[in-house]
């Protein structure tokens, strides 16, 4: 009986991780592995197998991290491709003013919020060159 419940757990830890492609569950289905044969081959009590699978899923987990961040950090950042609006011009929609906390600029028709790089105020109607991206907020300066 314990062998079938093992059998069910690592298929559904692997359903999981296919629903889930996070590698949240895929030491849980290994571990789950080698406790069902574990219980297959030996006469462990169910603490004995939860022992098992507690320090085999804690193994996987420890010989597999390294290669996965040595993978994460090859790929370095997610490019959004923001960084491609750097250098554009923009035309302000709402007065930027650091103060007031106003500011919003027109950017190839997707409206952004705007500071001014060098905290002078900018009015509306104004056209602006992206100095840089900051998440949602265009740091900008008058067009030159």
């Amino acid at each position: 009986m314990d062998v079938l419940i093992w059998a069910v757990l690592v298929v559904i830890f692997i359903i999981a991780e296919i629903a889930t492609v996070q590698l949240v569950s895929i030491w849980f289905a290994a571990g789950a592995l080698v406790t069902m044969l574990c219980a297959y081959f030996t006469d462990l009590s169910f603490i004995g197998q939860l022992v098992v699978f507690i320090v085999s899923s804690a193994v996987f987990l420890a010989l597999t991290m390294p290669f996965i961040m040595s993978r994460r950090k090859k790929k370095g950042y997610v490019s959004t491709n923001s960084e491609l609006d750097i250098g554009k011009t923009a035309v302000v929609i709402q007065d930027i003013d650091t103060d007031k906390g106003t500011g919003r600029v027109t950017l190839d028709g997707v409206d952004w919020s705007a500071v001014p790089a060098n905290g002078e105020v900018i009015p509306t109607g104004s056209v602006v060159t992206v100095k840089a991206v900051n998440g949602a907020k265009l740091t900008v300066e008058l067009k030159q």
